[in-house]
C-alpha cells in the first residue's frame, strides 16, 4: 500500500506497524527519515540487544536477509530487521532473489519488522516483486523536488517545527541549497537552535546562521537583473569570482533558468493579476511584483534569448564547447548578455 512519508510516520508514532517497510526512489531524505524513527524508536533499549539486526545491502543476499526476519524475537513482542542500501543486495534484481522476497511478503512473519532502505532507486513497478510491494508491504517511493517546490517544502518544515518566516527568507533558504532536502533540513535546524522562542525567520536571520553574504547572493543578484542594474549585477558576479567555492555556477545558474523561465510566462500572459500570475508561476504572491517590473524591462524576444544565453553557459560550465573559460568568466559573460 503506497502511502505518503508523513502519513507512514504518524502511524508508526501511533504504534500502528506493518510485517514489511519497502522505502526507495531518489530523494534519500524521507527514507532515512522513516528508517531512522523505526530504528530508534520501536524497541526499547533493553529490547534492541537480541531483537535489532541492522544488515547492509553489499554485505548479504536475500536468502541470508530472510533468514533473519525468520526468527522469532526472545523476550520481546516484535524485532527488528533493517537492510540499508538495499539497492546493493546482490540478488536484489535478479529472479531468484526476488522469487525469495515474493515468497516472504506472501507469508510474513508477524513478530517481525522488516525493514528495506532502498536508495536513489526504484524496483520496477510493472514486474511482480514491484506489483507485491505496492500491494502487501507499505511503500513509499520518493522522488526529488522540482526547484519551484522547493519554497513550499521549507515553508512546512518550519511551521512542523513551530516556525514561521518571511517569504524572502524562504526563497534564500531556497536557492542558495537548492532541493537537496537533507541539507535544507539541516541548515533550517542550524538556525532554529538558536532559538527558544518561535520568532519569525527573516533573511537577516538566514544570512547569519546559513553563511550567505548579505549583499552578495543570488537572490540579489537575480534583483539586480529585474533592474538591470549593471553596477550592482558586475559587483556581485565579481565577489562570486573572488569567492567561487561558496558561489558555484551551477546553483546560480539553475536559480537564473528558473526565473526568466517562470518570466517568460508573465510576459506571454494576457492576464497580469497578481493573483493570476501567483497561482501561474507556483510562487509566493509577495514575488509577484518582481516579475512584473521584469516584465516591463525585459521585451518577450529578450527573455527568449536570456533563457538561450543561459542554456549555453551551463553546456559550458560543463565542459561542453568550453575551451578555457573559469566559472567567474562564464557568469561575468551570462550577466553581460542577460543585461544587453
Amino acid at each position: 500500500m503506497a502511502l505518503t512519508a508523513e502519513g507512514i510516520l504518524s502511524d508508526l508514532k501511533n504504534k500502528k506497524y506493518s510485517p514489511v517497510y519497502f522505502f526507495q526512489g531518489e530523494e534519500t531524505y524521507y527514507i532515512d527519515l522513516l528508517t531512522d524513527y523505526i530504528e530508534d524508536n520501536v524497541l526499547t533499549d533493553t529490547e534492541k540487544g537480541f531483537n535489532q539486526i541492522i544488515l547492509y545491502g553489499r554485505d548479504v543476499q536475500m536468502n541470508e536477509v530472510l533468514t533473519n526476519a525468520r526468527r522469532f524475537p526472545m523476550m520481546a513482542e516484535r524485532q527488528v530487521v533493517i537492510v540499508k542500501e538495499a539497492q546493493n543486495i546482490s540478488d536484489i534484481n535478479k529472479e531468484s532473489g526476488q522469487k525469495l522476497l515474493i515468497d516472504y511478503i506472501k507469508n510474513p512473519v508477524g513478530s517481525t519488522i522488516l525493514v528495506f532502505a532502498h536508495k536513489n532507486k526504484a524496483l520496477d513497478k510493472r514486474k511482480s516483486l514491484g506489483k507485491l510491494i505496492e500491494k502487501h508491504a507499505v511503500a513509499l517511493t520518493t522522488k526529488k523536488l522540482y526547484d519551484n517546490q522547493v519554497p513550499a517544502w521549507v515553508e512546512k518544515y518550519l511551521k512542523s517545527k513551530g516556525f514561521s518566516a518571511t517569504p524572502k527568507a524562504i526563497q534564500m533558504l531556497s536557492d542558495s541549497i537548492g532541493t537537496d532536502l537533507e541539507r535544507l533540513a539541516n541548515e533550517v535546524d542550524k538556525i532554529l537552535i538558536n532559538y527558544k522562542e518561535k520568532v519569525e525567520i527573516n533573511e537577516s536571520i538566514v544570512q547569519k546562521y546559513v553563511g550567505i553574504s548579505k549583499d552578495y547572493n543570488v537572490f540579489e543578484l537575480q534583483k539586480a537583473l529585474i533592474a538591470k542594474d549593471v553596477v550592482k549585477a558586475n559587483q556581485i558576479i565579481n565577489y562570486f569570482e573572488a569567492n567561487d567555492k561558496k558561489n558555484p555556477i551551477i546553483p546560480i545558474i539553475a536559480v537564473l533558468f528558473s526565473f526568466y523561465s517562470k518570466l517568460l510566462m508573465v510576459v506571454g500572459s494576457k492576464d497580469r493579476s497578481e493573483r493570476h500570475l501567483a497561482s501561474v508561476l507556483k510562487v509566493n504572491p509577495y514575488f509577484v511584483k518582481d516579475y512584473l517590473l521584469a516584465a516591463r524591462n525585459y521585451s518577450p524576444v529578450q527573455v527568449i534569448n536570456n533563457i538561450h544565453y543561459i542554456k549555453d553557459a551551463d553546456l559550458k560550465s560543463k565542459g561542453v564547447g568550453n575551451a578555457s573559460a573559469s566559472d567567474g568568466q562564464l557568469l561575468k559573460e551570462l550577466v553581460f548578455k542577460l543585461l544587453h
